[in-house]
C-alpha cells in the first residue's frame, strides 16, 4: 500500500489512475508552459527563517477569506471537468472541503450542477462565474447560485478567449471527448476510473446542458462554448455582474497594478492575484512574484488573495507573508481527487494543514495572524515593483 505523505505522492497516483487525456488537462500550461513551471518554482526560491526556544502550543491557523471564517486561508479553486478526474467530482470535493471547513468553488465548466453541489456542500460554497454572449443564461445563472446560497461570486477575467494547451489538441479532449483508439486503450488501463464514470449519469456540464435552448448534449454544447466565451467583458459587465449578484464578489485572474486598482474601483470584496495557473497567457509572471506588487498598490483597500503554484503548507505560509489574505489550490487538491476520490482530496488539505500548522511554530508563530514577512529570509522573497 502506498503511503501518502505529500502532495507530490497524490500526483504520481492520479496519473497512475485518471485516464491521460483528462490528467493532461489538469496537469499542463500554456505553449512552452513556462508560466506553470514558474508558479511552483518560484516560490522554492523563498527562504524562511528559524525561530527556536518558542511556546508552540495552542497553535491556531484559523482565520477568514472575504469575512467567512476558514479553517486555514485556503480555498479550492474552481477547475473545469473536475467530474471527470474522478466520478462525481464536484461533490466529493465538497464533501472534503465542508469536513475540512474551508470554501470550495465551483467552476461554471463543472460537471456536477450547482443545485447537485449544494445540497453536499458547507458554509463556505462559493460559485465562479463565465462570462459568456448569452447574457440572458448569465443572469439565471447568477439567480441560480443565489439560490443555492453560495456565499461568494468569483468572476474570473482572463480567459475572454482561450490560451493553447498543446496537450489536449494533441489528447483529442474536446466535447465531448474525441474516443480515438489510443484514448479507449488508455482508459481501458483505468478500469476503476471507468467503473465509476458508468456509476453515474454526471457525465456532462451540469450548469449548461438542459439550462441553454438547444443544448441537450455534448455534441451541441461543443458548438455553444466555442462561440460563448465573450472577447468584449468590460468593466462595465463587472458592474452589471455586481449589482445582479448582491453579494460577496471575488475578482480572479489579475496580474497587474492598473488592473488591481481598477477592481478596487468596481468595489469588489476581494481580488485574486492569478495567471489561470499558467493555462492562458504564457510568458507571464508567476503569481508569487506579482504578488508584493500588488499588495503594496492595493493591499489597504481591497482583500488580495492568490492562486497559482501552491504545492504544500509552506507555500501557503510563503504566500501569507508576503501580503495574500488567502490562496486557492487546483492541482493539489485534483491529485488527490484522481488518486483517491473524496478521501484523496481531504488528505490534500490535511497535508496542506500540517505543513502550514507545523512551518509556522518553526518560525516562531502559533497564530495565523500575526505572521508577515518577518519570516522570510531577505533577499530571498520578491520586493514590490514600483508602479
Amino acid at each position: 500500500m502506498t503511503v501518502i505523505t505529500n502532495i507530490e505522492d497524490l500526483r504520481i497516483l492520479a496519473q497512475k489512475r485518471v485516464p491521460r487525456m483528462f490528467y493532461d488537462y489538469a496537469d499542463s500550461g500554456s505553449w512552452t508552459e513556462g508560466t506553470y513551471r514558474a508558479n511552483a518554482s518560484d516560490f522554492q526560491k523563498i527562504k524562511l527563517r528559524q525561530r527556536v526556544a518558542v511556546n508552540m502550543e495552542n497553535r491556531s491557523t484559523r482565520s477568514t477569506m472575504v469575512g467567512q471564517s476558514v479553517a486555514m486561508p485556503v480555498a479550492i479553486a474552481p477547475t473545469g471537468l473536475t467530474g471527470m478526474q474522478h466520478a462525481d467530482g464536484e461533490i466529493l470535493a465538497a464533501r472534503a472541503a465542508k469536513k475540512m471547513g474551508v470554501p470550495f468553488t465551483l467552476s461554471t465548466m463543472s460537471i456536477c450542477s450547482i443545485e447537485d453541489v449544494a445540497q453536499h456542500a458547507g458554509d463556505g460554497f462559493w460559485f465562479q462565474l463565465y462570462v459568456m454572449k448569452d447574457r440572458d443564461f448569465i443572469e439565471r445563472l447568477i439567480d441560480r447560485a443565489k439560490a443555492a446560497r453560495c456565499s461568494a461570486l468569483v468572476l474570473t477575467l482572463d480567459l475572454q478567449i482561450l490560451g493553447q494547451r498543446h496537450k489536449d489538441l494533441k489528447n483529442g479532449l474536446s466535447a465531448p471527448p474525441k474516443l480515438t483508439l489510443a484514448n479507449m486503450i488508455n482508459i481501458a488501463t483505468k478500469p476503476g476510473w471507468a467503473l465509476g464514470m458508468l456509476g453515474t449519469k454526471r457525465r456532462e456540464f451540469g450548469n449548461i446542458v438542459g439550462h441553454v435552448k438547444g443544448v441537450d448534449n455534448m455534441g451541441s454544447l461543443s458548438e455553444w462554448t466555442a462561440k460563448q466565451f465573450d472577447p468584449a467583458l468590460n468593466w462595465g459587465d463587472v458592474e452589471w455582474i455586481k449589482k445582479r449578484w448582491g453579494g460577496k464578489l471575488i475578482l480572479k485572474g489579475i496580474q497587474d497594478v492598473i488592473d488591481a486598482k481598477l477592481a478596487v474601483e468596481s468595489g469588489a470584496d476581494a481580488l485574486i492575484v492569478s495567471n489561470h495557473g499558467g493555462r492562458q497567457l504564457d510568458g507571464a509572471q508567476s503569481s508569487i512574484e506579482c504578488l508584493p506588487t500588488i499588495v503594496e498598490a492595493v493591499g489597504q483597500q481591497i482583500e488580495v488573495h492568490m492562486d497559482g503554484g501552491i504545492r504544500s503548507g509552506q507555500d501557503v505560509l510563503k504566500a501569507r507573508a508576503l501580503g495574500a489574505r488567502g490562496v486557492y489550490i487546483g492541482r493539489p487538491f485534483l491529485y488527490g481527487l484522481g488518486a483517491m476520490g473524496e478521501a484523496g482530496v481531504t488528505k490534500c488539505l490535511e497535508i496542506l494543514h500540517k505543513e502550514l500548522d507545523i512551518t509556522m511554530a518553526f518560525c516562531g508563530h502559533t497564530n495565523i495572524e500575526t505572521v508577515d514577512k518577518g519570516i522570510l529570509l531577505p533577499g530571498t522573497y520578491p520586493l514590490p515593483m514600483s508602479a
